[in-house]
This record gives structure tokens, C-alpha cells and sequence, in this order.
């Protein structure tokens, strides 16, 4: 039972470092692709980005990545692959998000910022940003929590996460017991989330309220 419990834990410090670098990166960059997109010789261009890896399933983009670049000669590891792909598909999703969160930010804020002569970078800084972060933290624990579940979709290009070794043990020692763990883990990770978002959301309205 050890055993078994030490090898799904191995799994999980694979989906826990794609996770990481994906949730670093992703909220990142699609925060500047949502300031992007107000920019209209950008507009089109993101929106086509932002629709194709919105509109089309993750793992159809996990197996272009791995299977597909190798035709033209471009071979990833199994974690670039992994990374590049919900970089890319997570991005979309924040990018939007954070988009709609600032479109939400009332007109009279970016008057007032004017007023006091910021520029565009100041405003968005000072201002409008942590104004449109406080109210789609909501969305953004959503999306973190999806990116957990979706994490388990790696195992496709044989990444050795949590549910593949957590299958390999079933397949080997015919017990469902390996999934019941893997399940406990998925929502320990998933709670540990919710909880993180609870409390930033608060503290960020404390700061705002001070």
C-alpha cells in the first residue's frame, strides 16, 4: 500500500511542476495579450489566436504539438510538449478573462487617471488592473482548478503523472484502489487551490477597502 501510494505521488510531482510553470506563466501572458488585443493593429490577430485555442479541444492541441511537429521536423520532449500546449490553451482563457475584467472598469476611472496625468502604462498599473484582478479572481480559481483536472490529459504522450501510474498499479494488480488515491489527490490539490483564491480575494479587498 506504501508502495502504491509513493509511485502515484511520483506522478504527482509531475502534474504539481506542469502545473506550476503553466499557472506562472499563463496568467502572465494572457494578461498581456488582453492589453494587446485593445491595441486594433493586434486585435485581429489575438482574436484569431484567442479563438482557435479556445474553440478546439486541449488534447487535439497536445497531439499536434507531439505528434504533429515532428512531420516538419520539430521534436519536443513530452514535458515541452506538455507545457508549451497548456501555455499556450491557458493563456487564451486568461487573456479573456482578464480582458473582461477590464472592459468591467468603469470609463470615469480612466478619465480620473488622466486627470492626474498618468499615461496609458501607469493607469493600467495603478489603476484599472487591480481593480479588474479583484473582481475575476473568481474566473481565474476556475480556470486553476480546471488546469488540475486537465493536467491528467499528458498522459496521451506517456507522461508518468498522477492517473497513469495510478493506472499502471490497476492494470498490474487488479485493484481499483490506485484511482481512489488518485482521486484523493486531485481534490487535496483542488481544495489547496480554492483555498489560496478564498484568501487572496480577501486580502485584495482589505487592500482595496484601506
Amino acid at each position: 500500500m506504501d508502495k502504491m501510494i509513493i509511485y502515484i505521488l511520483k506522478g504527482g510531482a509531475v502534474t504539481l511542476k506542469l502545473y506550476v510553470f503553466t499557472i506562472a506563466l499563463a496568467i502572465p501572458l494572457g494578461t498581456v495579450i488582453a492589453l494587446a488585443k485593445t491595441y486594433k493593429p493586434l486585435e485581429k490577430i489575438l482574436g484569431v489566436y484567442t479563438w482557435i485555442f479556445r474553440g478546439t479541444p486541449l488534447l487535439l492541441q497536445l497531439f499536434f504539438l507531439y505528434y504533429g511537429l515532428p512531420v516538419f521536423g520539430i521534436r519536443l520532449t513530452e514535458f515541452s510538449a506538455a507545457l508549451i500546449t497548456f501555455l499556450l490553451n491557458y493563456s487564451a482563457y486568461f487573456a479573456e478573462i482578464v480582458r473582461g475584467g477590464v472592459m468591467s472598469i468603469d470609463k470615469g476611472q480612466y478619465e480620473a487617471a488622466k486627470v492626474l496625468g498618468m499615461n496609458y502604462v501607469q493607469t493600467m498599473r495603478r489603476i484599472i488592473l487591480p481593480q479588474a484582478f479583484l473582481r475575476i479572481i473568481p474566473s481565474i480559481c476556475n480556470e486553476a482548478i480546471n488546469l488540475v483536472k486537465d493536467t491528467a490529459l499528458v498522459t496521451v504522450i506517456g507522461m508518468g503523472e498522477i492517473l497513469r501510474n495510478a493506472k499502471e498499479i490497476v492494470t498490474r494488480e487488479f485493484t481499483i484502489t490506485p484511482f481512489f488515491i488518485a482521486a484523493i489527490i486531485y481534490l487535496a490539490i483542488s481544495s489547496l487551490i480554492v483555498i489560496f483564491f478564498r484568501k487572496l480575494e480577501k486580502n485584495s479587498k482589505l487592500a482595496v477597502s484601506e
